[in-house]
């Protein structure tokens, strides 16, 4: 009975380790091949048509053309290809852009390889795997009221004032001034017409703003 071949990996991320560590890994404790390695996707870019890889697993953070610019060449040189992102960065533009961009998968880079190798299977299934974190990201984006009135930077300090954060550790996790802190602050009591944090906190709740 005939059986389809295993798929081929590509793995393009700049840290050596990393790099080499997925790959002999994947190799040896799994049934999948990876068929090359690159240490950017400029380095890849005339070879991987050649490589004619299944999945492949991509950093964002590459030297040169950074991997969420890469995506859509990618997804061009190879119109069937999976791509699962491998990445430190798990803001929420970050991942909404890599989705968007034709991302199949989308890991932080403290996943084990045994997730990874699931993810690998997953992605060629039809399915679109996630680190819970990054999963849980998304699912708030699209939970969010699009029509909220609050802008970009409102909506993350309104977010921390949730978590119980006071003005300057808003300021100091956002890397901004205190002062900016109150001024967003204001605006966003404005917006909501309240005038107390547990007043914006509960508004925001209730209108799904954060």
């Amino acid at each position: 009975m005939y059986s389809q071949p295993e798929p081929r990996i590509v793995i393009i991320e700049d840290d050596q380790t990393i790099r080499e560590g997925y790959a002999y890994l994947i190799n040896h404790t799994s049934p999948y091949t990876v068929v090359a390695t690159y240490p950017s996707f400029d380095s890849a870019r005339n070879k991987i048509g050649r490589d004619n890889p299944d999945v492949i697993i991509l950093d964002i953070q590459l030297p040169g053309t950074n991997g969420i610019d890469a995506l859509p060449i990618l997804k061009k040189l190879l119109p069937d290809v999976y791509i699962i992102m491998l990445t430190v960065y798990e803001t929420e533009k970050t991942i909404l852009d890599a989705l968007a961009n034709g991302a199949s998968g989308y890991f932080t880079k403290n996943t084990p390889t045994a997730k990874l190798i699931e993810a690998i299977r997953d992605v060629v299934q039809g399915g679109g795997p996630m680190s819970p974190d990054v999963a849980k990201t998304v699912i708030l984006s699209l939970q969010r009221n699009p029509d909220s009135p609050l802008t970009k930077r409102e909506t993350q300090i309104l977010e921390l004032m949730t978590t119980g954060k006071d003005r300057g550790q808003i300021a100091k996790e956002l890397f901004i001034e205190i002062e900016t802190v109150r001024t967003h602050t204001k605006n966003i009591y404005s917006k909501l017409n309240v005038n107390s944090k547990s007043e914006a906190i509960q508004v925001a709740k209730d209108k799904r703003l954060v």
